[in-house]
């Protein structure tokens, strides 16, 4: 599904709401007593799990034709009914399913974005989460705050993207996480960002393609190219036949370390440059310096780090690629100075509707 940004909120109106969720959680820890706070925010990790498990069995799946009892859903996923039960009951505790009589479950809105087949899942996404690679390197946080190494270095003896290379069925699971993340994005980036204006757009390290076939039918007049090594471009080709933009969508491989093909007036970067230190980083913006026109434009789609310290998802993100591949999220100012230091000048930070950023260089 390729999402509208008709049916995304304006940015102002969708941050409001979020600082309202914020504060209601606020109230409800101030609430209760402090030790009883620390120990529900300490729970987090169960309902990972419990998710995770959930999208590892297919239950959403299951129950797509309507409500079933709980021992019903354990036979056709192969589980333990008493203890089906019991996920279940836990999960529609936090309105994920819902428990009618004679223990029953339904699904709720919530539940079906575990289904494999809705438009909005989040599926990939959790088996990402709750994969036991990544499981062991969220256990080494106290050593990676100790060390600054990535706690996937620690738990696996190889960086992240290494361990990708050499794992193809981690990296199939990876690039469809990967993509999911994109399509619950791409609208309100689309909403946020006129790219009508440009004739040639590289998404550089674009995966599947699915945020540039996206681009290309906002932009009809425009052509682009998907650059990313070959490993993560198998399906990008019939993303592009499915929505449309095949004559205009096309496919180059190679390594954004060493190049990026020449020409364009427009360089996608999407959740990229956060990989990366600042040195490998510098790397990455030096290669598109290197290709782009004059007056071109430097896009980079990230999570901006506050200012001043808020609730934002980009502080819990930051923990999560520090652990996952020793990269950071970085705030306006440092991403001008990266900028700065890899050729281009920030020119504006453009926000979305969702907790992502278009952050807007020009070559220098």
């Amino acid at each position: 599904m390729m999402y509208s940004p008709t049916t995304v909120p304006p940015p102002r109106i969708a941050h409001a709401v979020e600082g309202i969720r914020v504060r209601l959680r606020r109230l409800a820890q101030r609430l209760a007593p402090a030790p009883v706070g620390v120990l529900e925010l300490a729970e987090g990790w169960m309902m990972t799990q419990a998710l995770y498990t959930a999208a590892a069995l297919g239950i959403a799946d299951v129950l797509t034709d309507g409500p079933l009892p709980a021992d019903r859903i354990a036979a056709v996923v192969g589980a333990d009914p008493d203890a089906t039960y019991r996920l279940l009951r836990a999960l529609a505790s936090r309105s994920v399913f819902a428990e009618l009589s004679d223990r029953r479950f339904t699904l709720t809105p919530m539940a079906e974005a575990l289904r494999a087949d809705s438009p909005t899942t989040v599926r990939p996404v959790l088996m990402m989460l709750g994969h036991p690679a990544v499981w062991a390197s969220r256990g080494q946080l106290v050593h990676a705050v100790e060390t600054g190494r990535s706690g996937h270095e620690l738990a696996h003896g190889a960086t992240g993207f290494d361990y990708l290379s050499k794992n193809p069925e981690f990296a199939i699971g990876f690039h469809e996480a990967m993509k999911a993340t994109t399509q619950l994005s791409v609208g309100a980036i689309l909403a946020a960002y006129d790219f009508d204006r440009f004739d040639r757009i590289i998404d550089v390290g674009g995966g599947s393609g699915y945020l540039l076939a996206a681009i290309l039918r906002a932009a009809p007049r425009a052509h682009g190219i998907v650059y990313d090594l070959d490993s993560a471009t198998a399906t990008t080709a019939q993303i592009f036949e499915r929505a449309g933009v095949g004559e205009r969508g096309t496919i180059a491989n190679g390594s954004f370390f060493d190049s990026a093909p020449s020409g364009a007036d427009a360089y996608v970067l999407k959740h990229i440059i956060h990989d990366w230190p600042d040195e490998p980083a510098l790397r990455i913006l030096h290669s598109v310096r290197a290709a782009i026109v004059p007056n071109g434009r430097l896009l980079l789609i990230e999570c901006v780090v506050p200012a001043r310290n808020r609730a934002h998802f980009s502080l819990w993100l930051d923990l999560e690629v520090m652990l996952s591949i020793g990269g950071r999220e970085r705030t306006a100012a440092e991403y001008g100075d990266l900028l700065a230091r890899g050729g281009f000048a920030l020119r504006r930070v453009v926000a979305t509707a969702g907790p992502h950023s278009i952050i807007e260089a020009v070559p220098v």
